[in-house]
């Protein structure tokens, strides 16, 4: 590998160490709840505790069997609440709820079971 390559490896490796390393300390910050299952990948949902269809999404994910990470983004405050707001419009800059982020990859707006099923390879 030519020193080039090897500085843009190094550089790509460590933006990519950063942003794990931020979305880790974000999701931290902000008191995701972890719910129990067979593992998926990182799937992390944003709802709003009074939303039908962020009940029904979580509802979804229980019976899909798989292991995710929630929050009520609506019950935040301060910090929390603008680091949660900014991970959402991130993936869904209207910033409706559900959003539902796979592996940071890949997302799905709004309760839509296929679309579910789709983005974690079910």
């Amino acid at each position: 590998m030519d020193s080039v390559s090897h500085i843009i490896g190094n550089t790509l490796k460590n933006k990519i160490r950063g942003n794990l390393q931020s979305m880790i300390l974000g999701m931290t910050e902000i008191g995701m709840v972890h719910v129990k299952g067979k593992n998926a990948g990182n799937v992390v949902l944003y709802t709003l505790s009074t939303c039908g269809w962020c009940r029904k999404t979580k509802e979804f994910l229980n019976e899909l069997g798989v292991a995710y990470d929630y929050v009520d983004t609506d019950l935040l405050a301060g910090k929390e609440k603008d680091i949660a707001r900014k991970e959402v419009q991130k993936w869904n800059p209207r910033c409706s709820f559900p959003t539902l982020v796979i592996n940071d990859k890949r997302c799905v707006v709004g309760f839509d079971k296929n679309g579910i099923r789709d983005a974690l390879e079910l």
